[in-house]
């Protein structure tokens, strides 16, 4: 049975109803709630990066339709339970928007840039009774991505080093306490080291979350290049021998 309204956003919204249908619906779609189709919503926000940062635009277009049906997925559950629709959805991110840009849709002046959309955010967690600077850094994100958002709301605050030095002096003392902790507090050590080095990646104003991305895939790309070198022996090699290779790939970088 083929659904065909006219617009496609019906089409997909009608889709979804079939799907949840309680008599004549897909038994998976039926299984699910919010929790188990969180990790699917985040999946697909990834996928959506990645079809970007490759350049893709057919993936990209693919990719946003999968995105684009998580919405339609909770949004639908939530109608269920007499909670919202889509279309409640649609109406409060269409009036956030609206008054996150009072420059456009209202009579105020200037211009947006980071600090103004920051202080608009802020009038609303005000609004919604979040009193804390902390407040509305979702502990879902990735946590490299939480740790810069949650400096960088300390730092609106005054609390923030003047200068990278005092960043990087702070990771150098939380390197020193990693490698003298024990068993019961080696972990919590660590993360604090991963927390400076934020700090201090974030004090020479670079995205930690894209830098790392990027070294990611620096080092995959020379990996592949010494197990090309090795021609299948890689793992076979002792380690003086893979750091040759790894240097011989690096100069191969650099041409």
């Amino acid at each position: 049975m083929n659904i065909t309204p006219s617009r496609p956003i019906d089409r997909l919204l009608a889709i979804m109803a079939r799907l949840r249908d309680p008599e004549r619906g897909c038994e998976w779609d039926l299984a699910q709630d919010f929790g188990t189709i969180a990790p699917y919503t985040i999946e697909e926000a990834y996928e959506v990066a990645d079809a970007i940062e490759r350049d893709e635009m057919n993936e990209l277009r693919e990719e946003l339709g999968d995105l684009l049906f998580q919405v339609v997925f909770h949004a639908r559950m939530a109608e269920e339970r007499g909670l919202f629709s889509f279309d409640d959805v649609a109406q409060v991110i269409s009036d956030k928007m609206e008054a996150r840009h009072p420059h456009i849709f209202g009579s105020a002046d200037g211009t947006m840039d980071e600090t103004r959309w920051e202080a608009l955010k802020a009038q609303e967690r005000e609004a919604k009774g979040q009193a804390s600077s902390m407040d509305g850094v979702a502990r879902a994100l990735p946590a490299l991505l939480r740790a810069e958002k949650l400096q960088k709301r300390a730092a609106r605050d005054g609390f923030d080093w003047p200068d990278p030095s005092g960043a990087a002096d702070k990771l150098a003392e939380e390197a020193t306490e990693l490698a003298e902790a024990d068993d019961a507090t080696r972990e919590e050590e660590a993360g604090d080291l991963l927390f400076a080095a934020v700090n201090v990646v974030r004090a020479y104003g670079i995205q930690p979350e894209a830098a790392l991305r990027a070294a990611n895939d620096k080092f995959e790309r020379r990996y592949r290049g010494m197990e090309t070198l090795a021609d299948g022996g890689f793992s076979s090699l002792d380690l003086d021998a893979q750091e040759a290779l790894w240097q011989a790939v690096k100069r191969q970088e650099r041409g």
